[in-house]
């Protein structure tokens, strides 16, 4: 179990409501931490999902579990990969890396709302659970990782040249996130 709700910060509101679409890139996305076994030690993998096109627009791979190498890392990334725009719910569980100041300064430095799960509820964040559940059941189960290395050699070879561009899924229409986010920036040209 990865997540750490035993804290004194504060927790944000349920903003999702487990509403998991989302008609145009960056109004929702969703994030968490999971953790990965190899040989030399567990591998912790924080991902941050846009639920428009279900891609993994940010990440982060750590062998420890400091909101620095987790989550402030991932939003990061994210940031960097995708464009904020007015009204962004990020959400999350309740765990410390998100509800740490070091995280929400990240959050409010870029006017994103926070949003967090209800107490113990895993089916709040359910899309993030399920691409963990993906990666695990197509990719780590069967592999034996020697060391956190080979861990991060394969994990990244797994979302950047599988998961987000070549995978279908059936809550896309059984197009790939790569396919899905090409058509709506071309919609938002469109659009402006």
């Amino acid at each position: 179990m990865t997540t750490d709700s035993s804290h004194s910060y504060g927790i944000a509101e349920n903003l999702l409501q487990r509403d998991f679409s989302a008609d145009a890139l960056s109004q929702k996305w969703v994030g968490d931490i999971t953790y990965i076994h190899t040989d030399k030690g567990w591998l912790y993998l924080t991902t941050v999902i846009d639920l428009a096109d279900r891609k993994v627009i940010g990440w982060s791979l750590s062998t420890d579990m400091t909101a620095k190498n987790t989550s402030v890392e991932a939003i990061r990334m994210a940031i960097k990969n995708r464009r904020v725009k007015d009204g962004l719910i990020f959400h999350s569980d309740r765990g410390i890396q998100y509800a740490c100041d070091e995280f929400r300064e990240v959050i409010v430095e870029n006017r994103i709302l926070q949003s967090m799960s209800r107490k113990a509820n895993c089916w709040d964040n359910s899309v993030a659970e399920s691409f963990f559940k993906t990666l695990k059941a197509e990719m780590v189960y069967h592999r034996k990782f020697m060391d956190q290395q080979s861990a991060k050699l394969e994990i990244f070879g797994y979302i950047e040249g599988f998961y987000n561009t070549k995978r279908t899924h059936s809550a896309l229409g059984y197009k790939t996130p790569r396919q899905i986010e090409e058509m709506l920036l071309e919609k938002e040209k469109m659009a402006a």
